[in-house]
């Protein structure tokens, strides 16, 4: 007989994973700004870059781990 398989829980993101999902979802949703402007966001790539600058920041602001 096969054993059947558990379900894996989700695993929980970390702090910069967050980001770029929150700034991916404002994008989608059309309430991405660009800078202070009230310029919104409509490239893709754009969007991506915007995502990745602000989860550096929130990266930086983390402490790391030591194991």
């Amino acid at each position: 007989m096969k054993k059947a398989k558990k379900a894996a829980a989700p695993k929980a993101l970390s702090p910069a994973k967050e980001k770029i999902a929150e700034v991916m979802h404002e994008f989608k949703e059309g309430e991405l700004h660009s800078g202070k402007s009230d310029t919104i966001v409509t490239d893709r790539k754009q969007a991506i870059a915007i995502a990745l600058s602000e989860a550096s920041e929130v990266e930086a602001e983390t402490p790391k781990k030591n194991d």
